[in-house]
């Protein structure tokens, strides 16, 4: 035990040593994360009447962070069935990173469910066990246990293949293989109940439709990939670490996959609720074409469905997607383009029109968004810290002998 703790505070110290740019990427993400602590104490002073949230619309660009960033989470189950259950030798070799992007993704989330709750005294009531979370019965009480539990998972894969490799040692799939095979549906878990939170509220017709888990899912599946591409590209150009282009190449395949199926629920939605011509039409309307003269959403979800279609294209035409340049375009067009649809296009109709048909066009304060940015920014820092340990290890720079004398 003395071993293994001394080994581990030898490769902690590793997050200590780097380049300028090294410091500069870190004194970088300090500014907002600074700037996110003076908008949240002055949050906590004055209460949510700083934020733009109000009666009619009361979840707004902290709620719509958090769906997207649960998105990322468990899009790296996308990553672990070729890897692991197809071993796919280079998908397998970036795994280990696709699985701590979920780590820090998990972090964002609750820091964006704090922020949200108001006072962080009432987070308690979500502790499991230790609080007085309504469980069974509230669908949020379920989101904390399975967003704590694929927090959990993900920490000891990463941990024991990081443990294997600083041994020198390639790292088995049995010992974890049922904490592997527990992770794909768990995954899939943490964005379904996510839904659920949504598609609960009978009241909400906008959010009332059982397409909605899946249209999540395959959301979820196009973002999370298309954010790794760019960290994936990032990482082997500042580090030693090797990364196949055929790896790169069939995370792209999987997203044109993804996208397509993402469109196809879209446009059925779509289509129901225009066809039909109900009254429960008007949240949709007002999202895409304004609604009693309303339409500050209209611009945002239009570009978020070209940005969308456009990248669906690139993906699916094998030369383009093979071409990095237009890889990356793309994959930045599908992340702009669902974090505006699994955004504010998703929580802001939900609310319009209110119980006595007024709208009220929400758009985050300042404080939120400076908060956001520093909640991303610590996001960004867990992620940059965790490579900065692990990276050392997976290259084999840093190795322990398995019996060291004290």
């Amino acid at each position: 035990m003395y071993t293994a703790c001394k080994n581990f505070f030898k490769a902690l110290g590793q997050i200590g040593k780097g380049s300028l740019s090294y410091y500069a990427w870190i004194g970088f993400l300090f500014v907002p994360i600074v700037l996110g602590v003076f908008a949240y104490s002055e949050q906590l002073d004055k209460g949510l009447i700083i934020t733009s949230m109000r009666d009619q619309v009361s979840w707004g660009f902290y709620i719509a962070n958090f769906t997207f960033l649960v998105g990322i989470a468990a899009a790296a189950v996308l990553l672990v069935v070729p890897a692991y259950l197809y071993d796919f030798k280079p998908i397998k070799e970036i795994v280990l990173f696709g699985e701590m992007l979920a780590i820090a993704a998990i972090c964002m989330c609750i820091l964006f469910i704090t922020v949200d709750v108001g006072q962080p005294s009432r987070f308690w009531h979500l502790l499991p066990f230790a609080g007085t979370m309504n469980f069974p019965s509230s669908i949020l009480a379920w989101d904390v246990i399975v967003l704590s539990g694929y927090l959990l998972i993900n920490i000891i894969l990463v941990l024991y293949a990081l443990y294997k490799l600083s041994h020198g040692k390639e790292y088995k799939l049995s010992p974890v293989l049922p904490l592997i095979l527990l992770s794909i549906p768990w995954a899939i878990s943490i964005h379904t109940v996510t839904a659920f939170l949504f598609n609960g509220f009978p009241a909400r017709p906008f959010w009332n439709a059982s397409i909605l888990a899946p249209r999540f899912l395959a959301s979820a599946f196009c973002a999370g990939p298309a954010l790794m591409l760019v960290i994936f590209q990032i990482i082997r150009k500042v580090t030693k670490v090797e990364i196949e282009d055929r790896a790169l190449f069939k995370i792209a395949e999987l997203i044109a996959y993804a996208m397509g199926i993402n469109l196809f629920l879209l446009g059925s939605e779509i289509f129901k609720e225009f066809y039909s011509g109900s009254a429960h039409k008007a949240p949709l309307e007002y999202l895409y074409f304004g609604l009693q003269g309303k339409t500050q959403l209209v611009p945002w979800i239009w570009t978020a469905l070209v940005f969308n279609v456009t990248a669906f294209i690139v993906f699916l035409i094998p030369k383009l997607r093979q071409n990095l340049l237009i890889l990356n375009i793309g994959a930045i067009l599908i992340i702009i383009g669902v974090f505006i649809e699994k955004g504010l296009g998703l929580i802001i109709p939900g609310f319009i029109p209110d119980r006595l048909g007024e709208i009220y066009e929400y758009w985050p304060a300042m404080p939120e968004i400076r908060i956001s940015l520093g909640i991303w920014a610590v996001g960004a820092l867990c992620y940059t810290l965790m490579l900065k340990f692990a990276i050392p290890v997976y290259t084999g720079e840093l190795r322990f002998e398995e019996k060291e004398k004290a």
